[in-house]
């Protein structure tokens, strides 16, 4: 795909890097959120199942794509969907539903399925493509273990967000973004971020925190939740 922009005479071009330097980044995927979580307002658990295939012959066509000057992925799969104050305000409201850390199973399961199905594919991609780096990056392990053992970690809030409304104990309205301003039940109301962000896990019902994407990224770099186990490996040839 770069080498159709520098070929085009696009005008942006000209602030793309040389061509060669392309096959020594590194490209980065962070896939499997928006495409499970959006799908849960219109079809079941095993429609949502069912689709997972398809979501990832389209990840696995663009890989195919992007490997043509690109040498080096870093793919990151989803994290624990049933433990975003979004999708537990509007899933979660039946205590049935939810499991012991206070997360919707459904959602968590189907993180599950898609991140198993997306290691599968990177394996066989690894196959396919001898001459590429191909890591694949445990991002659900990693956000599990810092919600359900949010207190070792430093932080006192590990589902709550920082910047919503509604208070204890998610502090999240669909209604009202974080600092944003609606008019609820007949009074003006306005999302306020918390006075201590580093303290939270989640920022506003969807996104985390700094101080959580932090301990989140010095996780990754230990290399212990990479396939291959070491991501030291893929930086020192780039």
């Amino acid at each position: 795909m770069p080498l159709l922009i520098w070929g085009s005479g696009n005008k942006y071009g000209k602030y793309l890097p040389e061509v060669e330097y392309f096959s020594k980044g590194i490209y980065m995927f962070d896939i499997g959120q928006n495409n499970l979580a959006d799908t849960f307002h219109s079809k079941t658990f095993d429609q949502i199942i069912a689709l997972i295939p398809s979501i990832l012959a389209i990840f696995e066509a663009g890989i195919k794509i992007v490997q043509c000057s690109g040498r080096n992925f870093w793919i990151h799969n989803t994290g624990p969907l049933g433990c975003l104050a979004q999708n537990i305000a509007k899933f979660g409201t039946d205590p049935s539903k939810l499991d012991e850390i206070g997360c919707v199973i459904d959602h968590n399961q189907s993180a599950k399925s898609f991140n198993s199905q997306l290691h599968q594919r990177c394996q066989s991609l690894r196959g396919q493509f001898v001459d590429v780096n191909i890591t694949y990056v445990d991002i659900y392990s990693i956000k599990l273990d810092l919600i359900a053992n949010y207190s070792q970690h430093g932080f006192e809030q590990p589902i709550m967000v920082c910047c919503g409304y509604g208070g204890p104990p998610l502090n999240y309205d669909s209604r009202v973004g974080c600092r944003g301003t609606a008019v609820i039940n007949g009074t003006t109301v306005t999302s306020k971020a918390c006075n201590d962000s580093s303290k939270y896990v989640n920022w506003d019902g969807i996104n985390y925190t700094e101080a959580a994407n932090h301990f989140v990224a010095s996780q990754i770099l230990t290399g212990l939740y990479s396939d291959p186990p070491s991501p030291s490996t893929l930086l020192s040839r780039t």
